[in-house]
């Protein structure tokens, strides 16, 4: 079924109902990160399947996070994060960062950068960006990332998300 068709040129379309939409891409797989940054108080994250690239040059990353969430008081005002690319053995990790109210950092082992920004172990990579714009967008907050450091390892199989599961990717 598909939204409405507006009567005239310059009317805006009907947008899709917010279940049907989250539907949808609940079909979508997506890889799973979880975004780190300092804070005052702290080491702060959370998981996200909104990662994307955006720009080759200047390396350009962007993602989103719901006005509703935590994390979004703490990303107001954070410079920079490091997004964490998760491996497929780290199911635990994402749901860990996607809990709400606990301390998600307690007992976890991580190192920091020189910056301050949580860097998680056993990642498929990571990149460190420098925050360029903040736009709300709907109920969420767009954020695009300047990326200024970047590491990887090869070999290790990404996590995916579909549907509400962690399916594994066939090599």
């Amino acid at each position: 079924m598909t939204a409405e068709q507006p009567s005239s040129p310059t009317a805006l379309p009907v947008s899709v109902d917010s279940e049907e939409f989250k539907a949808v891409f609940r079909r979508h797989p997506a890889g799973v990160a979880v975004i780190t940054c300092a804070t005052p108080d702290g080491p702060a994250g959370f998981t996200a399947t909104s990662v994307i690239s955006v720009a080759a040059n200047p390396a350009m990353l962007a993602f989103s996070v719901a006005a509703g969430s935590t994390s979004r008081r703490v990303l107001d005002s954070a410079p920079s994060v490091v997004v964490n690319f998760l491996s497929e053995n780290q199911q635990d990790l994402a749901r860990r960062f996607a809990a709400r109210g606990a301390d998600r950092f307690a007992g976890l082992e991580h190192c920091s950068l020189p910056t301050g920004e949580p860097v998680l172990p056993g990642t498929t990579a990571w990149v460190r960006g420098v925050v360029e714009q903040r736009v709300p967008v709907g109920d969420s907050l767009l954020i695009t990332l300047r990326a200024v450091l970047a590491h990887r390892e090869d070999g290790a199989q990404p996590l995916v998300y579909l549907d509400r599961s962690f399916p594994r990717l066939e090599a």
